[in-house]
């Protein structure tokens, strides 16, 4: 089941009842149709019993000149196992005044460039005013040409950031965003500690009004696809981010 939104670049919740006739898993992609790898949202959730609702929210605070949500049954070709019981679309606030100036454009920069990394060539991307670079390559590697299992990366000296291609690709647009605040906060705050970015970044995306759940993932997605890399420094920064979603959500 597909349905048409005229987002108009605008801020908004969609509001969304789905009640199942049967147990099935539904799947959730909310895509620009015009270009590839254009999530704006991706989800899904097990209806474990039949006749049953749940109502879902989804915030975009940004959003292509059109969108397509797409309802499906992850099993199955077919949509006999759920209906749409209601869908409404709902004005977002204007994001939190959080930070100065120069952030701000960061992130505005940020945002425009997650929006179209998923279709964009590789190569190198100023911000309007050529305040800020974005160096977008296949994949980054190290010195010896050996790719590294980073999304992004930062110099600290300069707001220039690497991104992988490769790896951006994989993930919905307010992920990258979330990955791109924390590495601006790197630069920002001129810090190494990724414990500080985290904390950071994942304050500035929530005050611009993106999905809590997408913050989680951008801290767990690598490390899911690579658990080798998984130690206590990557469990704790996972811990950190969730406890300080927890305290914002309690304060909102």
């Amino acid at each position: 089941m597909i349905i048409p939104i005229p987002s108009n670049k605008q801020r908004f919740v969609i509001k969304l009842v789905i009640e199942a006739h049967m147990p099935f898993e539904l799947g959730i992609r909310i895509y620009d149709p015009r270009y590839t790898h254009t999530y704006y949202f991706k989800r899904k959730a097990r209806f474990k019993k039949s006749k049953t609702s749940r109502e879902f929210s989804i915030a975009l605070p940004v959003s292509p000149e059109i969108l397509e949500m797409e309802l499906y049954d992850k099993q199955s070709s077919d949509d006999f196992a759920f209906k749409v019981a209601s869908f409404s679309i709902e004005k977002l606030a204007a994001p939190i005044n959080w930070a100065t100036e120069e952030q701000h454009r960061f992130m505005e920069f940020a945002i425009g460039f997650s929006q179209k990394a998923g279709y964009a060539p590789t190569g190198f991307y100023d911000s309007p005013d050529q305040e800020f670079l974005f160096q977008y390559l296949s994949n980054i590697s190290d010195a010896f040409g050996n790719e590294l299992i980073t999304p992004a990366r930062t110099h600290r000296k300069m707001p220039r950031v690497q991104i992988s291609k490769r790896m951006f690709l994989e993930y919905t647009i307010p992920i990258r965003i979330a990955i791109l605040a924390h590495e601006g906060c790197h630069w920002f705050l001129n810090t190494r500690s990724q414990q500080t970015a985290d904390l950071c970044g994942i304050k500035q995306y929530l005050d611009y009004g993106f999905p809590t759940i997408e913050a989680v993932y951008a801290v767990t997605k690598v490390f899911g696809k690579h658990p080798d890399m998984v130690g206590p420094n990557q469990l704790k920064r996972t811990e950190d981010v969730v406890a300080f979603i927890e305290k914002y959500r309690s304060n909102g």
